[in-house]
């Protein structure tokens, strides 16, 4: 048996591996220059772009690293997709870093030609992302494996961290205030309703007086990591739960699980869209909420009833006759 099969942790995707391996080191240094640099961009510290990206894309590739890893030998495709995705989230990273460095902004902004062209390149790496990101959920659709709960939950979590990074192209929009300027230094915003930079939220940063698309583009993209999260738990839980060692529960409690968190990446986005802070709903979006609890709850009761236990054999009664024996298997000679 080859060293890879008897090591998974050999067989995952080693470029995305080791962007992983470099968001977390510069997921250091940022916590660093947060504390230690003053600078305040867009109303946060300016090194806490650099740190929610680095942390989010450690997760974001090592998770991809390991779905690359099941899909059968032989599928070149997927390898070349991981990565393009591995380059582009470097080169990403680098970008977004060194207008840290120059003290600008890297999104959206068209101030001067140098930064235009930066925002332009990492606008292409993005889509390049997002389409190779597409090519590895198609082939995790058609391929066979694992058990068909952890196959459903790595699938299904893969087109919602899709539609959640399909978000940032909502986010190059001009807004209502930038249409009314002529050449507009900035193109495009985070916040829906209120400008960049406002009152936010303690460590995201997110808008606490208006819509943030961030947070719908946030919940959807980590899908990737929560929904097979959950599986692996019912997993760790079945050998006390005997209802959750049965495939066809688990399976229902992935559908469940994944209609509820599209279902709530959907409201999310609502919200934003409408221009409302997320702790600050109205009746709408409670009563949204709301459904998404009570349909969720009610399917994951319904899900757990629809199998029980395997039955234990019972011992035979004292009035029960005995059973005939086996006939003998060995051979008779003449």
């Amino acid at each position: 048996m080859s060293s890879a099969h008897k090591n998974p942790l050999l067989r995952l995707h080693r470029p995305l591996v080791w962007v992983a391996v470099s968001m977390g080191a510069v997921a250091l240094v940022s916590a660093v220059g947060i504390f230690v640099d003053d600078r305040i961009l867009v109303g946060v510290p300016i090194w806490t772009k650099p740190f929610k990206f680095s942390v989010s894309l450690l997760a974001y590739t090592l998770s991809l690293a390991w779905m690359i890893s099941l899909l059968p030998r032989g599928r070149r495709v997927g390898w070349w997709a991981g990565t393009v995705v591995a380059v582009t989230s470097a080169g990403e990273m680098v970008l977004i870093t060194l207008q840290v460095i120059r003290g600008k902004r890297s999104h959206f902004n068209h101030a001067t030609p140098f930064d235009d062209a930066v925002f332009q390149i990492m606008g292409i790496s993005i889509l390049v992302l997002w389409l190779s990101a597409l090519v590895i959920a198609v082939l995790l659709l058609r391929a066979k494996i694992l058990d068909r709960a952890m196959a459903w939950a790595v699938r299904l979590s893969s087109l919602i961290a899709l539609a959640g990074a399909g978000l940032g192209f909502l986010m190059v929009r001009p807004t209502p205030e930038q249409l009314e300027v002529d050449e507009s230094p900035i193109i495009g915003a985070h916040a829906v309703g209120v400008p960049d930079g406002g009152p936010s939220m303690p460590l995201t940063g997110w808008a606490s007086n208006g819509g943030d698309l961030r947070i719908p583009h946030f919940f959807g993209m980590h899908a990737l990591q929560l929904l097979p999260l959950l599986l692996l738990v019912l997993a760790a839980l079945a050998p006390r739960f005997a209802r959750l060692a049965d495939e066809r529960v688990r399976l229902r409690l992935t559908f469940t699980a994944s209609a509820a968190y599209t279902a709530t990446f959907v409201l999310l986005t609502w919200q934003a869209l409408r221009g409302q802070a997320l702790f600050a709903p109205d009746g709408a979006t409670l009563a949204g909420a709301g459904a998404i609890v009570l349909l969720g709850g009610a399917a994951a009761a319904l899900s757990l009833r629809g199998a029980s236990p395997s039955p234990t054999p019972s011992p035979p009664s004292p009035s029960s006759p005995a059973p005939a024996p086996a006939p003998s298997q060995e051979k008779v000679t003449s």
